[in-house]
């Protein structure tokens, strides 16, 4: 009965190892698949970060950057324009209206601007000769749709009164208009998501910008 009695335990004791041992095994198993699937997670953390990092900085053709480099110097000779009504207009519609273009492209500026240096394209600096403050510009003119020579700029820093309320708004009209005409090259041939979104909101503001100053002039002319 000892005998058998000691076998028992003997094949009860090699059982238990057996059993241990497979569950060491299945557990290295385990540990080591989760170490690869941990690997395998990083690695695909750090491929989407850098996709995103690309995708925020890569996803731009030149039609964009031509946009913004554009649009700056636009946007702030309508800003220098607008700050000219707050001394200069005599009607207080188009003072509001100035305002408004003011606090609307203000911020375009800024935000079009940080698309350049993300994508590390120059930022167009301040024109010269367009701080209405006696500077000139040697040249004449402006490439850009819409935009104002200096004589134009000089003329309209000079009036005042009714005579400034319509030479701003038939310059304004024109401006906005090749605004408008740049915008709706960058919604078709643009393709960085915000650029072409604030292409269209460019051309959706303006738009209806222009038909209020067309309904001030013609009541300013009356």
């Amino acid at each position: 009965m000892t005998g058998k009695t000691s076998t028992r335990t003997s094949t009860r004791t090699l059982v238990r190892r057996a059993a241990l041992a497979a569950t060491a095994a299945t557990a290295a198993l385990v540990l080591a698949a989760c170490g690869g699937d941990s690997g395998d997670s990083g690695s695909a953390a750090k491929e989407s970060a850098t996709s995103s990092a690309e995708a925020s900085a890569g996803a731009h053709n030149d039609q964009d950057v031509t946009f913004a480099q554009g649009m700056i110097p636009h946007h702030r000779q309508a800003v220098q324009m607008a700050e000219l009504a707050a001394d200069r207009a005599s009607s207080a519609e188009v003072k509001d209206l100035a305002s408004r273009i003011q606090k609307a492209q203000d911020p375009e500026i800024e935000t079009m601007s940080g698309w350049l240096k993300t994508w590390g394209e120059d930022v167009p600096s301040a024109m010269p000769g367009m701080d209405h403050s006696g500077g000139h510009s040697s040249g004449g003119g402006s490439d850009m749709a819409g935009m104002m020579d200096q004589k134009d700029m000089d003329k309209l820093s000079k009036a005042s009164g009714k005579d400034f309320d319509t030479m701003f708004l038939t310059m304004m009209i024109e401006h906005h208009e090749g605004a408008v005409e740049m915008a709706t090259g960058e919604k078709t041939k643009g393709r960085y998501g915000p650029a072409t979104e604030l292409a269209d909101a460019v051309i959706t503001a303006q738009t209806a910008e222009i038909k209020e100053m067309n309904k001030l002039l013609g009541k300013n002319a009356g």
